[in-house]
């Protein structure tokens, strides 16, 4: 019988987890891949909680010479030498939330600790000439070419990327910290950072003009995360021990966690990536649910969507180029490469002829947690009330009941505070439309037919739903542009009953004021 394992939830660090026994996908293939690249500098890019960390501590043992810790991986066949060599790990992950005094305090107690590993008593003043001067008392001492190893280096920099005054005051320390790397390239034999954002070769790392990014390297697109046939076959035992717990199918159970954790892709073309965080939370908790939202929506990410008024219903199917989706920080000019570098859209595909990209989504889980991140900014502060509401009204719409919904939400917005900018019909259809998605539904804005744009149409448990909104008018107007220019034949091939909805709201009440259903 299938026994569930150890899962290592929360640990990071590849030898407490080789030694304590605990799961392990074997991803040392690409280390040694990566480890016998040409060059010297690396940088790789992931969302948050996607191995990074794991990956840069394994890297820190393999460089140690650490064997018997990849005793039966991959890489103990390939290996001959196993070299060990001075080790420089520096993780930036707990500088977040920080100015610029915390950053360079942060930045000291570091450095300290090793120092004292390499008997430093008497360190230079500034963190740049502290880090050069322990690159060159790393070689010293060892007689080898040191290995520099920077996790999340742009996480000072991160919750502070739409403020530009203090941005730029982050940077220039951080600048000033890496500018060693370059200048001690003969005593360095390996040196590879990871973040979440792509790094600018104008600001942080100017002098790194030789790095190489294999952040969309098809060759390392599964370096980090869990590939479907990792999970069918080194995890096919954990899909048996939660299927039963779910009293569902192995293949049932793969498809559920596919839908909530799979999807992702870092280059084109791509195994589908599951987020390792969430899948193995949810063999741990044997229970499918958010995992990776559960750890809080980043602040940058809505202020940001402010700066570039970018509005909840624009998630969704787009196309763009790589220089788009994958440009610097600095240098956007919209949201796109942000939400591309932070996980929340991801590759679908790519049109070789034209050389663009599709950018959606990438699952249920990261939908769910956008939307509801959403609710205390478009709806009420209050999440629970709207979970409760969502709740009922996902009930009555399972029976097909679209004037009970109404009515429910009608009641709902009769409890919601007074907010500005309620006076236009858009904000109505982001609330339906963040709404309708916490249900389950499949919903899309604008949606173009041959005689117009429907406002929201709504696939929910088999029906369809065309959706029109009017603002301080009728439902009868709305139902009579529904039907003057026909819009539900547009979806008569679709296979599935079409209903007409047509919503009239109240500026004044900031409510529904009247609805007609066909």
């Amino acid at each position: 019988m299938a026994t569930a394992r150890r899962y290592p939830i929360g640990i990071q660090t590849f030898e407490r987890l080789r030694e304590e026994g605990y799961m392990y996908i074997d991803k040392t293939d690409y280390i040694y891949r990566l480890v016998h690249e040409n060059g010297c500098y690396f940088f790789l890019s992931r969302p948050r909680r996607f191995g990074k960390s794991l990956l840069t501590s394994t890297l820190d043992s393999y460089f140690s010479g650490k064997k018997e810790l990849f005793k039966g991986l991959a890489i103990e066949k390939l290996e001959k030498e196993w070299t060990k060599y001075p080790v420089l790990h520096l993780d930036l992950s707990g500088a977040k939330h920080t100015d610029k005094g915390r950053l360079e305090r942060y930045l000291d107690t570091m450095l300290k600790v090793v120092e004292a590993e390499y008997g430093i008593t008497t360190p230079a003043k500034d963190a740049s000439d502290r880090l050069s001067l322990l690159i060159q008392e790393a070689k010293r001492q060892t007689g080898k070419q040191v290995v520099v190893l920077i996790d999340e280096y742009d996480a000072p920099l991160l919750d502070v990327v739409h403020k530009e005054g203090e941005l730029e005051n982050l940077r220039n320390v951080m600048c000033d910290f890496y500018s060693p790397l370059k200048l001690n390239e003969p005593n360095l034999r390996f040196v590879f950072l990871t973040g979440i954002t792509k790094f600018s070769q104008l600001s942080i790392f100017s002098g790194l003009n030789n790095i190489t990014n294999i952040s969309m390297r098809p060759e390392y697109a599964a370096i980090c995360g869990i590939t479907k046939e990792e999970v069918q076959t080194q995890m096919a035992d954990d899909v048996s021990v939660l299927a039963k717990a779910l009293n569902k199918t192995d293949e049932e159970t793969v498809d559920e966690l596919t839908r909530y954790y799979d999807g992702y892709h870092f280059t084109w073309p791509s195994p589908d990536i599951f987020n390792p965080f969430s899948l193995l939370n949810a063999f741990s908790a044997k229970s499918i649910q958010a995992y990776w939202f559960s750890t809080g929506t980043p602040t940058y990410l809505l202020e940001m969507m402010r700066k570039f008024d970018f509005l909840p219903t624009q998630f969704g199917k787009m196309e763009a180029q790589a220089s788009d989706f994958d440009a610097p920080t600095e240098m956007m000019t919209n949201i796109i490469p942000l939400l591309y570098q932070s996980g929340y859209l991801t590759i679908k595909d790519y049109d070789e002829m034209f050389r663009t990209y599709t950018l959606d989504i990438p699952n249920r889980e990261v939908e769910l947690g956008l939307m509801k991140s959403f609710i205390p900014y478009y709806i009420l502060p209050d999440t629970r009330v709207v979970n409760i509401t969502v709740v009922d009204m996902a009930r009555s719409l399972y029976k097909g009941d679209m004037d009970k919904t109404l009515r429910l939400l009608q009641s709902f917005l009769a409890t919601v505070p007074y907010t500005d900018n309620t006076n236009y019909e858009g904000h109505y259809q982001q609330i339906l439309c963040i709404i309708f998605k916490l249900l389950g539904a499949w919903a899309d804005v604008e949606v173009h037919t041959p005689k117009g744009r429907v406002d929201i149409v709504m696939i929910f448990m088999k029906r369809l739903y065309v959706i029109e909104i009017k603002l301080d008018s009728t439902a009868d107007k709305a139902m009579e542009q529904i039907d003057l220019r026909d819009y539900a034949s547009a979806f008569s091939t679709c296979g599935y009953p079409v209903a007409k909805v047509a919503v009239n709201f109240d500026s004044a009440t900031r409510n529904i004021k009247d609805w007609e259903i066909k």
